[in-house]
């Protein structure tokens, strides 16, 4: 099948499919399964994620094609690079999600007249993980990514104002969806394995990092012995994260409960659905796919005061800077006002955050990018966000949050 709306389109950045990581990673899964029907999409995968014995050569329609390397940390640069140069052999899109593989833009812009839409993926250098070297490679690739790309995607509101100001360009916002989370009743056996079921308690998952304030949060837990915290979280990845787990797990503080990683949809949205609160603690990077599972799910929110969380819920949740605010918070908010914030997040949710119309907005991007003939036919801030039916639009995007201090580098 081959129409001028039928594209071939390669997905670059992921660990891959069957979905097992990330954000990116559910998001490539729904895009899959929603275009499969409109294009022809080929998705690399990580080798060394998928052994042999495990491997597909199809998921939902779209092609797998396999790499030696890892998706992350430092080889992801050459895992991208090499993506980028087997997808232009066929490609007539070429969707980068993340921009470690950036520095072979420029090449794939002079030489090719494939055409290219990043996935900026936040702030990445500005995530306390990474070294100096690091920050600065990240930021140079953000740059050529911006730059030679002929459409770059904010999930974010607030990372798009961070792009305009630093690179005076009008980003497209596509946030992710939340709505593959599926609340879940509290069964026997559910109750058996987690005790902390039979009575209220605030929840959070993440990633144990410095930025997501994991510290901040759980030692203000242990300072309400009265309050049921759970966590759950990859501990062991990092010395971060085994030195927080030796301060606050095992026991030590009897209202924590630090939970190893969750792979499980269904018995992460057991403890999901039924916590009254829901605490997210970030504070890097854009709309993050964690909060608005929890959003999907009628989660009350209570999180980390920075400009893209205040963004994505709609500066309707409750917000914290410190841990004695994030206690005050705990303490001195109703029940009823937990649950009247739980039905505001689930309606932002239900309008923003639902796949198929991310998916449709990541159809049009296809098709606006494949009619480009010029080689600098990139919109500038001037442009019109989206030609997108009303329906699919998020209401007054370039206005919405204008009361908000947005995200950006001063240094610019």
């Amino acid at each position: 099948m081959s129409t001028n709306t039928h594209k071939k389109v390669a997905i670059i950045g992921t660990v891959g499919l069957p979905a097992c990581y990330g954000g990116f990673e559910t998001l490539t899964a729904y895009l899959v399964k929603y275009l499969h029907e409109q294009h022809d999409l080929t998705v690399y995968c990580s080798g060394k994620t998928y052994p042999k014995a495990e491997r597909r050569s199809h998921y939902e329609g779209a092609k797998l094609v396999y790499l030696p390397l890892q998706a992350n940390g430092v080889q992801s640069i050459i895992y991208d690079c090499l993506s980028i140069l087997h997808a232009v052999l066929f490609a007539d899109v070429l969707l980068v999600l993340g921009v470690p593989g950036a520095l072979m833009l420029p090449f794939v812009r002079w030489f090719t007249n494939k055409k290219i839409i990043v996935s900026i993926d936040g702030i990445e250098w500005r995530r306390e993980k990474w070294s100096p070297f690091a920050k600065r490679f990240l930021r140079w690739s953000e740059n050529l990514a911006v730059k030679y790309s002929h459409a770059d995607i904010s999930d974010n509101d607030a990372i798009q104002d961070y792009t305009a100001r630093a690179y005076s360009t009008r980003s497209r916002v596509i946030e992710y969806g939340g709505d593959h989370a599926r609340p879940q009743p509290i069964t026997d056996e559910a109750r058996a394995q987690y005790p902390f079921l039979a009575k209220p308690y605030a929840f959070k998952v993440c990633r144990i990092e410095p930025e997501n304030n994991v510290s901040m949060v759980l030692e203000a837990f242990a300072a309400l012995p009265s309050y049921t915290f759970v966590i759950v979280g990859n501990w062991k990845n990092s010395v971060y994260g085994r030195r927080i787990f030796a301060e606050f797990g095992n026991g030590a503080y009897p209202n924590l409960h630090l939970l190893d990683p969750i792979y499980n949809q269904q018995q992460l949205d057991v403890l999901r659905s039924n916590c009254a609160v829901y605490v997210h603690g970030h504070s890097a990077g854009g709309t993050n796919p964690s909060l608005v599972e929890a959003m999907s799910l009628g989660r009350p929110v209570l999180a980390f005061h920075a400009s893209f969380n205040k963004a994505t819920t709609e500066n309707k949740a409750i917000y914290f800077a410190t841990k004695a605010e994030l206690m005050q918070h705990i303490k001195g908010t109703s029940m009823v006002t937990w649950l009247e914030l739980g039905q505001q997040m689930q309606s932002v949710a239900n309008r923003r955050y639902n796949w198929a119309v991310i998916a449709r907005k990541y159809n049009y991007l296809i098709l606006k990018v494949s009619g480009m003939v010029r080689k600098n036919a990139k919109a500038g801030l001037h442009s019109q966000l989206s030609q997108l039916p009303p329906a699919d639009l998020v209401a007054n995007q370039l206005g919405q949050y204008a009361a908000l201090k947005m995200f950006y580098d001063d240094e610019v």
